[in-house]
C-alpha cells in the first residue's frame, strides 16, 4: 500500500555547514590551547687574545707543526712523527730545566690530529704547561 503515490522522493544529501562548524571549532579550540615554544637565544661573547711579542722565554720550548705533518722542535726537524718520537725530542730540547712551557705554532692547514699528537707528547713526557701562538688580525 503506498499512500504517496503522486509524491516524488527526496534524495538524500549531506548538509556541509553543520560539518564546517564543527571543524571550524576544532580549530579554534587548538589553536587556543596550543603553546608555541619560543626558542630562547643567548648572545655570546668570544674572548679575542692579543699578546705583546714576549721577550724571550728562557724555558719554552717551541714546536712547529706544518701543513704536511711534519714536526720541528726548536728549529730541529723530527724524523719520525709517533708520539714516543716527540716525547724524546722534547725531553732533549728541555734538557735539565725543571717543566718547560711547550709552545705550539701550528699551521692553518695542518691536521688536527697532528696538533694532538703534540699534546699527547708532551703529556707523555711529563710537561703540563702547553700554550698555542696566535696570529693576530691584518
Amino acid at each position: 500500500m503506498n499512500f504517496q503515490r503522486g509524491r516524488h522522493k527526496e534524495e538524500p544529501e549531506i548538509n556541509l555547514l553543520p560539518m564546517i562548524d564543527v571543524l571550524l571549532v576544532i580549530l579554534i579550540f587548538l589553536m587556543i590551547t596550543t603553546t608555541y615554544s619560543k626558542f630562547s637565544e643567548m648572545e655570546i661573547s668570544l674572548p679575542q687574545a692579543t699578546s705583546n711579542k714576549s721577550a724571550g722565554r728562557s724555558n719554552a720550548i717551541d714546536i712547529l707543526v706544518s701543513a704536511a705533518g711534519a714536526y720541528k722542535v726548536n728549529g730541529a726537524p723530527v724524523e719520525q712523527s709517533t708520539t714516543e718520537e716527540l716525547g724524546s725530542a722534547l725531553r732533549k730540547a728541555a734538557g735539565e730545566r725543571p717543566d718547560p712551557v711547550i709552545v705550539i705554532h701550528a699551521d692553518a692547514e695542518s691536521t688536527h690530529q697532528a696538533v694532538i699528537r703534540v699534546m699527547e707528547a708532551a703529556r707523555l713526557a711529563g710537561y703540563n704547561h702547553i700554550t698555542f701562538t696566535t696570529e693576530n688580525p691584518r
